[in-house]
């Protein structure tokens, strides 16, 4: 991967041992990162699972936290906020979000993969306040205004 940005990552103790996050494929978008602590989540319950990992994202970057499809599907884990972000001036443990939407219990043990990680180029704004906005075919047209689920 000749495009790799570095990114420093620092183990915290409660880290130790436990594998960096990594790629599982050569054409994963996204990094899997494990569990530094076990938990279980009852159903409608969110908790912020600890990685173990404190990271130094580049300026212009930040590191998007997404759900693993697998939990999702199989047992209704996600992230609530999907994806979240962890922005590159924050240098505290990154913790993962995670709710179960299932109807059962659901156990993490240490070690357990439980998101990804995407590094992304992050474009900040500049805002230019107008009197109008330009025309468009949709104008002012909100949810739902493109058409439904019945049209395709």
């Amino acid at each position: 991967m000749s495009s790799a940005v570095k990114v420093e990552i620092k183990r915290l103790p409660h880290g130790a041992a436990l594998p960096l996050p990594a790629y599982a494929t050569s054409g994963a978008a996204g990094m899997d990162v494990v569990s530094a602590e076990e938990v279980t989540i009852a159903p409608g319950e969110r908790h912020a699972v600890a990685t173990g990992l404190a990271v130094a994202i580049p300026a212009g970057y930040e590191i998007q936290v997404r759900p693993r499809s697998g939990l999702a599907l199989k047992h209704g884990i996600t992230v609530p906020n999907t994806p979240g972000t962890i922005d590159s001036d924050y240098r505290g443990e990154l913790k993962v979000i995670l709710i179960n939407l299932g109807s059962e219990p659901f156990a993490i043990a240490r070690g357990d993969r439980v998101a990804q990680l995407v590094l992304a180029p992050v474009v900040q704004a500049a805002w230019d306040e107008v009197a109008e906005l330009d025309a468009t075919e949709r104008g002012e047209g909100g949810f739902g205004s493109t058409g439904g689920h019945a049209q395709l």
